[in-house]
Protein backbone atom coordinates (compact mmCIF):
# COMPACT_ATOMS: atom_id res chain seq x y z
CA UNK A 1 0.00 0.00 0.00
CA UNK A 2 1.26 3.61 -1.00
CA UNK A 3 2.59 5.72 2.37
CA UNK A 4 2.68 8.78 2.47
CA UNK A 5 6.24 10.00 3.95
CA UNK A 6 5.05 12.95 5.78
CA UNK A 7 2.05 12.50 6.98
CA UNK A 8 -0.57 15.12 5.66
CA UNK A 9 -3.91 16.64 6.19
CA UNK A 10 -6.43 18.15 4.25
CA UNK A 11 -9.29 20.64 4.71
CA UNK A 12 -11.93 21.08 1.90
CA UNK A 13 -14.62 24.40 2.01
CA UNK A 14 -15.98 25.09 -1.25
CA UNK A 15 -18.35 27.90 0.17
CA UNK A 16 -21.60 26.94 -2.05
CA UNK A 17 -23.40 29.97 -0.22
CA UNK A 18 -20.81 33.06 -0.89
CA UNK A 19 -20.06 34.31 -3.99
CA UNK A 20 -19.99 38.12 -5.73
CA UNK A 21 -21.60 37.09 -8.51
CA UNK A 22 -22.64 33.62 -9.82
CA UNK A 23 -20.18 33.50 -12.90
CA UNK A 24 -17.15 35.41 -10.93
CA UNK A 25 -13.95 33.40 -11.43
CA UNK A 26 -13.73 33.34 -7.74
CA UNK A 27 -16.81 30.58 -7.14
CA UNK A 28 -17.14 27.17 -5.30
CA UNK A 29 -16.11 25.37 -8.53
CA UNK A 30 -12.28 26.05 -7.93
CA UNK A 31 -12.81 23.57 -5.41
CA UNK A 32 -15.48 21.04 -6.72
CA UNK A 33 -13.11 19.85 -9.64
CA UNK A 34 -9.97 19.55 -7.56
CA UNK A 35 -12.25 17.38 -5.13
CA UNK A 36 -13.40 15.45 -7.77
CA UNK A 37 -9.48 14.74 -8.37
CA UNK A 38 -8.51 13.70 -5.62
CA UNK A 39 -11.33 11.55 -5.24
CA UNK A 40 -10.53 10.07 -8.45
CA UNK A 41 -6.87 9.79 -7.79
CA UNK A 42 -7.50 7.67 -5.03
CA UNK A 43 -5.24 10.23 -2.88
CA UNK A 44 -7.38 9.52 -0.13
CA UNK A 45 -6.70 6.38 -0.13
CA UNK A 46 -3.02 6.64 0.69
CA UNK A 47 -2.13 5.81 4.07
CA UNK A 48 -1.24 8.98 5.26
CA UNK A 49 -3.14 11.73 3.46
CA UNK A 50 -6.34 12.40 6.28
CA UNK A 51 -8.91 14.67 5.57
CA UNK A 52 -10.06 16.74 8.56
CA UNK A 53 -13.48 19.05 8.54
CA UNK A 54 -13.14 22.63 9.21
CA UNK A 55 -13.34 24.24 12.52
CA UNK A 56 -15.04 27.80 12.56
CA UNK A 57 -13.19 30.78 13.87
CA UNK A 58 -14.41 33.06 16.81
CA UNK A 59 -14.90 36.65 16.33
CA UNK A 60 -12.07 37.08 18.80
CA UNK A 61 -10.01 34.98 16.40
CA UNK A 62 -10.68 37.68 14.06
CA UNK A 63 -10.28 40.29 15.97
CA UNK A 64 -7.35 39.39 17.62
CA UNK A 65 -5.97 40.50 13.59
CA UNK A 66 -8.69 42.90 11.80
CA UNK A 67 -10.31 46.44 13.00
CA UNK A 68 -13.36 45.52 11.29
CA UNK A 69 -15.69 48.47 10.49
CA UNK A 70 -18.31 49.10 12.20
CA UNK A 71 -17.86 45.47 13.43
CA UNK A 72 -17.19 41.97 12.04
CA UNK A 73 -20.64 40.77 11.24
CA UNK A 74 -21.40 43.53 8.88
CA UNK A 75 -18.27 42.65 6.43
CA UNK A 76 -18.29 38.95 6.67
CA UNK A 77 -20.32 35.73 6.34
CA UNK A 78 -20.46 32.40 7.95
CA UNK A 79 -18.02 31.27 5.04
CA UNK A 80 -15.55 33.79 6.01
CA UNK A 81 -15.52 32.58 9.52
CA UNK A 82 -15.38 29.04 7.98
CA UNK A 83 -12.41 29.62 5.35
CA UNK A 84 -10.30 30.89 8.05
CA UNK A 85 -11.20 28.06 10.48
CA UNK A 86 -10.05 25.27 7.84
CA UNK A 87 -6.57 27.32 7.98
CA UNK A 88 -6.80 26.95 11.97
CA UNK A 89 -7.74 23.22 11.42
CA UNK A 90 -4.52 22.91 10.26
CA UNK A 91 -2.46 24.90 12.33
CA UNK A 92 -3.57 22.95 15.10
CA UNK A 93 -3.02 19.30 13.85
CA UNK A 94 0.19 20.21 13.21
CA UNK A 95 1.01 22.06 16.30
CA UNK A 96 -0.66 18.67 18.13
CA UNK A 97 1.55 16.45 15.95
CA UNK A 98 -1.31 14.86 14.34
CA UNK A 99 0.05 15.39 11.26
CA UNK A 100 3.76 16.64 9.77
CA UNK A 101 1.87 18.98 6.69
CA UNK A 102 -1.57 20.70 6.10
CA UNK A 103 -3.27 22.20 3.07
CA UNK A 104 -6.76 24.08 3.59
CA UNK A 105 -8.41 23.92 0.35
CA UNK A 106 -10.47 26.66 1.24
CA UNK A 107 -12.12 29.63 -0.02
CA UNK A 108 -12.94 32.64 0.16
CA UNK A 109 -9.40 33.87 -0.56
CA UNK A 110 -8.13 36.30 2.17
CA UNK A 111 -4.59 37.36 1.58
CA UNK A 112 -5.71 41.09 0.05
CA UNK A 113 -7.51 41.90 3.72
CA UNK A 114 -5.45 44.46 5.50
CA UNK A 115 -5.34 44.85 9.46
CA UNK A 116 -8.28 47.58 8.59
CA UNK A 117 -11.58 46.45 6.70
CA UNK A 118 -14.26 48.43 5.64
CA UNK A 119 -15.24 45.69 2.84
CA UNK A 120 -14.47 43.43 0.59
CA UNK A 121 -11.00 43.87 -1.84
CA UNK A 122 -9.38 41.44 -4.27
CA UNK A 123 -12.21 39.31 -3.40
CA UNK A 124 -10.49 39.04 -0.45
CA UNK A 125 -12.72 39.91 3.64
CA UNK A 126 -10.39 38.70 6.26
CA UNK A 127 -6.71 37.26 6.31
CA UNK A 128 -7.05 33.62 6.53
CA UNK A 129 -3.27 33.25 7.24
CA UNK A 130 -2.44 36.00 9.64
CA UNK A 131 -5.74 34.92 11.28
CA UNK A 132 -4.00 31.24 11.78
CA UNK A 133 -0.82 32.80 12.94
CA UNK A 134 -2.15 34.72 15.79
CA UNK A 135 -4.18 31.84 16.71
CA UNK A 136 -0.61 29.48 16.95
CA UNK A 137 1.09 32.06 18.85
CA UNK A 138 -2.17 32.99 21.29
CA UNK A 139 -2.37 28.76 21.71
CA UNK A 140 0.71 27.53 20.47
CA UNK A 141 3.49 29.71 21.85
CA UNK A 142 4.54 30.23 18.33
CA UNK A 143 7.45 32.86 17.76
CA UNK A 144 9.31 33.33 14.80
CA UNK A 145 7.00 32.97 11.35
CA UNK A 146 7.39 33.34 7.70
CA UNK A 147 5.12 33.70 5.32
CA UNK A 148 5.83 32.64 1.60
CA UNK A 149 3.06 34.05 -0.59
CA UNK A 150 3.38 32.41 -4.01
CA UNK A 151 0.12 33.65 -5.67
CA UNK A 152 0.50 35.34 -8.73
CA UNK A 153 -1.21 38.97 -7.43
CA UNK A 154 0.85 40.04 -3.91
CA UNK A 155 0.06 39.81 -1.07
CA UNK A 156 -0.74 43.18 0.02
CA UNK A 157 -3.34 42.33 2.98
CA UNK A 158 -0.66 40.69 4.63
CA UNK A 159 2.30 42.62 4.16
CA UNK A 160 -0.20 45.69 5.51
CA UNK A 161 -0.54 43.56 8.75
CA UNK A 162 3.05 42.34 9.20
CA UNK A 163 4.70 45.60 7.85
CA UNK A 164 5.81 46.50 11.72
CA UNK A 165 6.25 43.07 12.72
CA UNK A 166 9.81 41.45 13.24
CA UNK A 167 8.92 38.32 13.99
CA UNK A 168 7.15 37.68 10.91
CA UNK A 169 9.11 37.51 7.52
CA UNK A 170 6.52 37.82 4.48
CA UNK A 171 7.82 37.16 1.31
CA UNK A 172 5.49 37.85 -1.48
CA UNK A 173 6.45 36.10 -5.11
CA UNK A 174 3.94 37.97 -7.92
CA UNK A 175 3.89 39.33 -11.42
CA UNK A 176 5.32 42.29 -11.38
CA UNK A 177 2.79 45.35 -9.83
CA UNK A 178 2.93 47.36 -13.27
CA UNK A 179 1.29 44.53 -14.84
CA UNK A 180 -1.06 43.28 -12.57
CA UNK A 181 -3.47 44.31 -9.43
CA UNK A 182 -3.23 45.55 -6.43
CA UNK A 183 0.10 47.60 -8.38
CA UNK A 184 1.83 47.38 -5.32
CA UNK A 185 4.83 44.70 -4.10
CA UNK A 186 7.82 46.47 -5.61
CA UNK A 187 11.69 45.66 -3.98
CA UNK A 188 12.06 48.84 -1.81
CA UNK A 189 8.72 47.94 0.01
CA UNK A 190 10.69 46.36 3.19
CA UNK A 191 8.67 46.92 6.11
CA UNK A 192 8.29 49.54 9.07
CA UNK A 193 10.57 50.74 11.28
CA UNK A 194 11.10 48.30 13.91
CA UNK A 195 10.59 45.72 11.18
CA UNK A 196 12.95 46.70 8.57
CA UNK A 197 13.94 44.08 5.71
CA UNK A 198 11.18 41.52 7.34
CA UNK A 199 9.47 42.31 4.37
CA UNK A 200 10.72 40.68 1.34
CA UNK A 201 8.88 41.49 -2.39
CA UNK A 202 10.02 39.91 -5.47
CA UNK A 203 8.24 41.33 -8.61
CA UNK A 204 8.91 38.79 -11.30
CA UNK A 205 7.93 39.96 -14.98
CA UNK A 206 5.19 38.67 -17.06
CA UNK A 207 6.02 35.49 -19.16
CA UNK A 208 7.83 33.84 -16.09
CA UNK A 209 7.71 29.79 -16.21
CA UNK A 210 9.01 26.82 -13.94
CA UNK A 211 12.90 28.21 -14.80
CA UNK A 212 12.08 31.23 -12.96
CA UNK A 213 10.31 29.82 -10.21
CA UNK A 214 12.23 27.93 -8.83
CA UNK A 215 15.59 30.13 -9.96
CA UNK A 216 13.76 32.72 -7.13
CA UNK A 217 13.32 29.77 -4.66
CA UNK A 218 16.64 28.29 -4.58
CA UNK A 219 18.41 31.61 -4.93
CA UNK A 220 16.50 33.76 -2.85
CA UNK A 221 13.26 32.53 -0.68
CA UNK A 222 15.59 29.85 0.35
CA UNK A 223 18.61 31.91 1.70
CA UNK A 224 16.26 34.26 3.46
CA UNK A 225 14.51 31.46 5.17
CA UNK A 226 17.52 29.95 6.53
CA UNK A 227 18.84 33.14 8.32
CA UNK A 228 15.54 34.27 9.66
CA UNK A 229 15.09 30.48 11.23
CA UNK A 230 11.05 30.85 11.69
CA UNK A 231 9.27 27.94 13.73
CA UNK A 232 6.73 27.69 11.44
CA UNK A 233 6.69 27.95 7.53
CA UNK A 234 3.00 29.14 6.04
CA UNK A 235 2.77 29.23 2.46
CA UNK A 236 -0.49 31.54 1.12
CA UNK A 237 -0.72 28.69 -1.93
CA UNK A 238 -1.71 31.13 -4.77
CA UNK A 239 -2.10 29.27 -8.18
CA UNK A 240 -3.04 31.87 -10.70
CA UNK A 241 0.61 31.86 -11.63
CA UNK A 242 -0.70 29.07 -13.95
CA UNK A 243 -0.17 29.34 -17.74
CA UNK A 244 -3.59 29.07 -18.54
CA UNK A 245 -5.34 31.21 -15.46
CA UNK A 246 -7.46 34.22 -17.12
CA UNK A 247 -6.20 36.62 -15.02
CA UNK A 248 -2.49 36.79 -15.54
CA UNK A 249 0.27 36.71 -17.27
CA UNK A 250 2.41 34.21 -16.52
CA UNK A 251 3.44 29.96 -17.61
CA UNK A 252 4.16 28.24 -14.07
CA UNK A 253 2.92 24.22 -14.80
CA UNK A 254 1.26 22.28 -12.23
CA UNK A 255 4.86 20.12 -12.06
CA UNK A 256 6.52 23.65 -11.32
CA UNK A 257 3.78 24.12 -8.80
CA UNK A 258 4.88 20.86 -6.96
CA UNK A 259 8.51 21.57 -7.51
CA UNK A 260 8.18 24.97 -5.70
CA UNK A 261 6.29 22.97 -2.63
CA UNK A 262 9.14 20.41 -2.01
CA UNK A 263 11.43 22.74 -2.06
CA UNK A 264 9.56 25.26 0.26
CA UNK A 265 8.74 22.48 2.41
CA UNK A 266 6.02 24.49 3.91
CA UNK A 267 4.52 22.89 7.53
CA UNK A 268 1.27 24.59 5.88
CA UNK A 269 -0.59 25.72 3.24
CA UNK A 270 -3.50 27.69 2.67
CA UNK A 271 -5.26 27.93 -0.64
CA UNK A 272 -5.29 31.56 -2.42
CA UNK A 273 -6.48 32.52 -5.84
CA UNK A 274 -6.66 30.54 -8.73
CA UNK A 275 -8.95 30.73 -11.59
CA UNK A 276 -8.00 28.37 -14.28
CA UNK A 277 -10.98 26.04 -12.58
CA UNK A 278 -10.95 22.96 -15.15
CA UNK A 279 -7.58 23.13 -17.17
CA UNK A 280 -5.25 23.89 -14.04
CA UNK A 281 -6.53 23.76 -10.50
CA UNK A 282 -7.47 20.09 -10.08
CA UNK A 283 -3.95 19.08 -11.56
CA UNK A 284 -1.93 21.66 -9.67
CA UNK A 285 -3.79 21.12 -6.20
CA UNK A 286 -2.84 17.33 -6.83
CA UNK A 287 0.89 17.86 -8.07
CA UNK A 288 1.00 20.08 -4.20
CA UNK A 289 -0.82 17.60 -1.73
CA UNK A 290 1.51 14.24 -3.38
CA UNK A 291 4.61 16.60 -2.76
CA UNK A 292 3.77 17.80 0.74
CA UNK A 293 3.40 13.63 1.43
CA UNK A 294 6.55 13.23 0.08
CA UNK A 295 5.86 11.13 -3.04
CA UNK A 296 6.25 11.17 -6.64
CA UNK A 297 4.10 13.62 -8.77
CA UNK A 298 6.17 13.32 -12.47
CA UNK A 299 3.08 11.88 -13.58
CA UNK A 300 0.56 14.87 -12.71
CA UNK A 301 0.47 16.55 -16.33
CA UNK A 302 -2.36 18.92 -16.79
CA UNK A 303 -4.08 19.77 -20.53
CA UNK A 304 -2.38 21.72 -23.08
CA UNK A 305 1.29 21.14 -21.36
CA UNK A 306 4.13 22.02 -23.39
CA UNK A 307 7.28 23.08 -21.91
CA UNK A 308 8.95 24.44 -25.02
CA UNK A 309 5.74 26.73 -25.54
CA UNK A 310 6.00 28.60 -21.78
CA UNK A 311 9.18 28.33 -21.50
CA UNK A 312 10.52 31.50 -20.72
CA UNK A 313 13.16 33.74 -22.66
CA UNK A 314 16.56 35.01 -21.99
CA UNK A 315 15.31 38.47 -21.45
CA UNK A 316 12.86 37.25 -19.11
CA UNK A 317 15.86 35.66 -17.53
CA UNK A 318 18.16 38.06 -17.17
CA UNK A 319 15.12 40.48 -15.53
CA UNK A 320 14.46 37.53 -12.49
CA UNK A 321 18.63 37.77 -12.05
CA UNK A 322 18.82 41.16 -10.97
CA UNK A 323 15.71 41.66 -8.84
CA UNK A 324 17.16 39.08 -7.22
CA UNK A 325 20.10 39.93 -6.82
CA UNK A 326 18.41 43.07 -5.85
CA UNK A 327 16.63 41.68 -3.27
CA UNK A 328 19.21 39.71 -1.25
CA UNK A 329 21.17 42.94 -0.96
CA UNK A 330 18.38 44.50 0.73
CA UNK A 331 18.42 41.63 2.51
CA UNK A 332 22.03 41.79 3.71
CA UNK A 333 22.20 45.50 4.12
CA UNK A 334 18.47 45.48 6.11
CA UNK A 335 19.84 46.32 9.43
CA UNK A 336 22.31 49.86 7.61
CA UNK A 337 19.23 50.39 6.27
CA UNK A 338 16.93 50.33 9.18
CA UNK A 339 18.74 52.93 11.26
CA UNK A 340 18.78 55.39 8.43
CA UNK A 341 14.70 55.33 8.20
CA UNK A 342 14.60 55.41 11.54
CA UNK A 343 16.41 58.77 11.95
CA UNK A 344 16.36 59.07 15.43
CA UNK A 345 12.54 59.57 15.79
CA UNK A 346 10.13 58.40 18.42
CA UNK A 347 7.41 58.07 16.10
CA UNK A 348 7.32 57.37 12.39
CA UNK A 349 3.86 58.33 10.38
CA UNK A 350 2.50 56.79 7.20
CA UNK A 351 -0.24 57.82 5.15
CA UNK A 352 -1.90 56.03 2.63
CA UNK A 353 -5.13 55.44 -0.08
CA UNK A 354 -6.41 52.36 -0.34
CA UNK A 355 -8.95 51.10 -3.20
CA UNK A 356 -11.96 48.41 -2.21
CA UNK A 357 -12.07 47.71 -5.77
CA UNK A 358 -14.64 44.81 -5.68
CA UNK A 359 -16.89 46.93 -2.84
CA UNK A 360 -16.00 50.19 -4.18
CA UNK A 361 -14.98 51.73 -1.02
CA UNK A 362 -12.08 54.60 -1.05
CA UNK A 363 -10.54 54.51 2.18
CA UNK A 364 -7.84 57.15 3.67
CA UNK A 365 -5.49 55.78 6.02
CA UNK A 366 -2.64 57.50 8.47
CA UNK A 367 -0.89 55.07 10.66
CA UNK A 368 1.60 56.24 13.15
CA UNK A 369 4.34 53.86 15.14
CA UNK A 370 6.59 54.02 18.17
CA UNK A 371 10.17 53.49 17.32
CA UNK A 372 11.03 50.20 19.75
CA UNK A 373 14.31 48.17 20.07
CA UNK A 374 12.44 46.07 22.34
CA UNK A 375 8.97 45.28 20.71
CA UNK A 376 6.91 45.59 17.19
CA UNK A 377 5.90 48.89 18.67
CA UNK A 378 2.57 50.85 19.55
CA UNK A 379 1.01 51.04 16.73
CA UNK A 380 -2.12 53.48 16.18
CA UNK A 381 -4.59 53.93 12.37
CA UNK A 382 -7.04 56.88 11.88
CA UNK A 383 -8.84 54.91 9.13
CA UNK A 384 -11.65 57.04 7.14
CA UNK A 385 -13.81 55.79 4.12
CA UNK A 386 -16.37 57.63 1.47
CA UNK A 387 -18.73 55.05 3.29
CA UNK A 388 -18.64 58.04 6.34
CA UNK A 389 -17.12 55.55 8.48
CA UNK A 390 -14.02 57.38 10.72
CA UNK A 391 -12.28 55.04 13.32
CA UNK A 392 -9.22 54.80 15.21
CA UNK A 393 -7.57 51.52 15.75
CA UNK A 394 -5.04 50.67 18.29
CA UNK A 395 -2.90 48.15 18.50
CA UNK A 396 -0.32 46.43 21.60
CA UNK A 397 1.79 44.21 20.19
CA UNK A 398 2.16 40.53 21.70
CA UNK A 399 5.49 41.42 23.54
CA UNK A 400 4.93 44.95 23.98
CA UNK A 401 6.92 46.79 26.38
CA UNK A 402 5.43 48.86 29.15
CA UNK A 403 6.68 52.47 27.46
CA UNK A 404 4.73 51.08 24.28
CA UNK A 405 1.68 49.71 26.25
CA UNK A 406 1.33 52.72 27.84
CA UNK A 407 1.62 54.54 24.60
CA UNK A 408 -1.43 52.90 22.86
CA UNK A 409 -3.41 53.09 25.95
CA UNK A 410 -3.09 56.63 26.27
CA UNK A 411 -3.94 56.76 22.41
CA UNK A 412 -6.61 54.67 23.29
CA UNK A 413 -8.06 56.69 26.36
CA UNK A 414 -7.86 59.64 24.26
CA UNK A 415 -10.26 58.61 21.44
CA UNK A 416 -13.13 60.47 22.59
CA UNK A 417 -10.68 63.76 21.73
CA UNK A 418 -11.22 62.94 18.11
CA UNK A 419 -13.27 63.03 15.56
CA UNK A 420 -13.95 59.34 15.15
CA UNK A 421 -17.40 57.22 15.40
CA UNK A 422 -15.56 54.24 16.70
CA UNK A 423 -11.82 53.35 18.63
CA UNK A 424 -10.72 50.14 18.50
CA UNK A 425 -8.06 48.35 20.70
CA UNK A 426 -6.43 45.23 20.19
CA UNK A 427 -4.84 44.34 23.34
CA UNK A 428 -2.82 41.22 22.56
CA UNK A 429 -1.16 40.61 25.58
CA UNK A 430 -4.17 40.06 27.56
CA UNK A 431 -5.74 38.62 24.35
CA UNK A 432 -8.75 41.19 24.60
CA UNK A 433 -9.83 43.22 22.37
CA UNK A 434 -11.86 46.64 23.07
CA UNK A 435 -14.76 49.03 21.54
CA UNK A 436 -16.10 52.45 22.29
CA UNK A 437 -18.59 53.84 19.89
CA UNK A 438 -18.66 57.49 19.87
CA UNK A 439 -20.84 58.30 17.11
CA UNK A 440 -23.98 55.42 15.48
CA UNK A 441 -24.21 55.30 11.65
Amino acid sequence: MLRAHYKTGLVFFPAFDWAIDPTHPEREERLLYTQDQVFEEGLLDIEGIVEYKPDIVSEMDIKRVHFCVPDVFSVTTKSHFISAGGAVTMGRAVMEKQIERGFALVRPPGHHSMRVVHGNRGFCNINNEAILVEFLRRHYGVNKVAIVDTDCHHGDGTQDIYWHDPNTLFISIHQDGRTLYPGSGFTDELGGPNAYGTTVNIPLPPLTSDEGYLYTIEHVVLPILDEFKPDIIINSAGQDNHFTDPLTNMNFSAQGYADLTRMLKPDIAVLEGGYSIEGALPYVNTGIILALAGLDYKGVVEPGFDGARIRQSEDVTRAIRRIGEVVMNNWNNRHGMQAKIRGGREFIERRRNIMYDTDMIYEMQKDEIRICDDCAGALKIDSSADTGQHILGVHIPVNACARCDAAARAWFEKASEGPYDRAFLQDRPNDEYHEVVFKQR
